[in-house]
């Protein structure tokens, strides 16, 4: 038997509903809501809140959907602590510096890599991430990848077979033959185990043609593709990944202006990754020309040990506003409705009757805080399917 638990004395609630409140995100102020077991049961204006078995006073603060990360890599093992300190002293940054954290995953146990994933799920939902989608691409050969599958599936429905990461060293002289790994007996061991298929479609790991036969391949298992994309240069990801009905294109740093079209025109979610940037001294992503064109932007902290070892979606809106000329409304939007798009999910990323009950309540007034006091530590409570963490 379930009880109804009110919320109520919200300032601003954030329901990513226009037809619930003010604008795009459908703001109410001065709100209520009503969660009745792991569901949204009503929204409305707290003066108007049902009787309920229960009332949470939200003491006049925001609150909004539990940011969705549709990008992360914490299946892995070791530390590239000098790899992040020599980049910061001058050295760009490779796609090969994932080679030393496959060489450290194969050698851990399973139960490393099971409580060091536990950890950062933990360590995302304290910061308001209710929904995680997680990668495999550390263990590069058919064991390892489905044992990380294996894994990050006791830890989220939204797991990823990434096998296509990059060409591990025993396969550096024949890369064709890793494929045809990653598309045989390495998939056939995997696909069980996951929702989608990646590919890192870049120089220094997968060319368009290698890229294209990972994805059909995986569409042919019944996974669906998503797309590591124009990354480091312009590339054709942004257009395969449109081409195959990807459910998103991450990255999305250098784009042509046929990539922008293809974005805008077609149902692929362009997920920007404002912390590599950051942690490689990269630019940025160009948000408001994407945004601008018509394109669905999704944000994620692409927490993984080399080039972007945060969880703080908080962090990524910021930097989305401040560097890619994001509104602290259209960052907001991305990092729930736009990262549940690009899950392809229509319960997250919203608080209205029917959603799953993953609120993020914020010691500020307003969803702008997220924005407006970077680095400070905002979230003051979560609940993920009802149940308050």
């Amino acid at each position: 038997m379930t009880t109804a638990t009110a919320i109520i004395d919200i300032s601003t609630l954030v329901t990513n509903d226009p037809s619930l409140g003010e604008g795009p995100l459908g703001l109410i102020q001065d709100a209520a809501v009503v969660i009745d077991g792991d569901r949204v049961a009503w929204v409305g204006e707290s003066s108007k809140a049902p009787a309920t078995d229960s009332r949470v006073d939200a003491g006049g603060r925001a609150l909004l959907p539990g940011f969705v990360d549709s990008h992360s890599h914490v299946v892995f093992a070791g530390d590239r602590t000098q790899e992040f300190n020599a980049r910061m002293s001058g050295r760009p940054y490779s796609a090969g510096g994932i080679r030393t954290t496959v060489a450290a995953t194969r050698a851990a146990s399973d139960q490393d890599l099971s409580a060091n994933v536990a950890h950062y799920v933990r360590e995302a939902l304290r910061q308001g991430t209710t929904t995680l989608e997680i990668k495999s691409g550390y263990g590069l050969t058919s064991q390892d990848e489905a044992r990380s599958l294996e894994i990050a599936a006791a830890h989220t429905d939204e797991v990823t077979f990434l096998g296509a990461h990059v060409v591990p060293p025993e396969f550096a002289d024949d890369p064709a033959a890793y494929v045809d790994l990653v598309t045989g007996p390495m998939l056939d061991i995997c696909a069980p185990h996951a929702r989608w298929i990646d590919v890192f479609c870049e120089e220094g790991a997968f060319d368009g043609d290698q890229a294209r036969a990972v994805l059909t391949a995986g569409v042919r298992h019944g996974l669906t593709p998503r797309v590591h994309a124009n990354q480091l240069t312009r590339g054709p990801g942004v257009q395969l990944a449109v081409e195959l009905g990807a459910a998103s294109a991450d990255h999305c740093t250098h784009l042509s202006d046929a990539d922008v079209d293809a974005l805008a025109q077609g149902d692929t979610v362009a997920t920007l990754l404002p912390g590599a940037e950051f942690s490689t001294r990269s630019p940025y992503p160009d948000a408001r020309r994407l945004l601008d064109a018509g394109a669905t932007v999704a944000l994620s902290p692409d927490c993984n040990p080399g080039s972007s070892f945060t969880s703080s979606m908080a962090f990524c809106v910021a930097l989305a506003v401040r560097e890619m000329r994001m509104t602290p409304d259209e960052a907001v939007w991305a990092a729930t409705a736009g990262g549940a798009r690009a899950l392809r999910r229509t319960d997250i990323g919203r608080i209205s009757p029917g959603a799953r009950a993953d609120l993020t309540l914020l010691d500020a007034p307003s969803h702008v805080h997220l924005a407006y006091r970077p680095g400070v530590p905002l979230v003051a409570a979560v609940w993920r399917g009802g149940e308050l963490i």
